[in-house]
């Protein structure tokens, strides 16, 4: 089954995020208090765990949940298989797949470290549909129209 592992966030853009235990996520806004919210189609970052060990395995054992930048970390979906398009329903939230990956313009720390990052290739952004609390440990499903 899969499930939030953490919730993180930032107030101001380029910094890390944080881990929270809840957050309120608001229709067509994204996570309250986060830089990234707003109308837009980025609303909402998330990274599976899995992605993370990657990074993890190939030298860097102390990356924690919100160090790729990441809203939602997951565990135990295959976010980058997932089409845009799809809706997924978070904790009290339901959100729709807005894009897979992105174009990384500098490369992070983490990229000069490894010689690789896995967000702009496995992380994926939401827009959210339907706002609600969500909590790190709440079920992740995808929804069928």
């Amino acid at each position: 089954m899969a499930k939030v592992v953490a919730i993180n966030i930032s107030t101001r853009k380029g910094e890390k995020k944080v881990p929270v235990e809840k957050a309120v996520f608001l229709e067509n806004f994204g996570i309250e208090g986060d830089a990234h919210g707003g109308d837009w189609h980025r609303q909402v970052s998330l990274l599976a765990q899995e992605s993370a060990d990657k990074i993890r395995q190939a030298g860097l054992p102390h990356i924690k949940e919100g160090d790729f930048a990441e809203n939602i970390t997951t565990e135990g979906i295959s976010l980058n298989q997932l089409p845009i398009g799809t809706k997924l329903k978070i904790g009290e939230t339901l959100q729709e797949v807005t894009q897979i990956g992105k174009e990384c313009h500098q490369h992070c720390a983490i990229y000069h470290q490894v010689g690789d990052c896995v967000m702009p290739k496995e992380g994926i952004f939401t827009k959210v549909i339907k706002g609600g609390i969500v909590y790190p440990g709440d079920t992740i499903e995808v929804v069928e129209d």
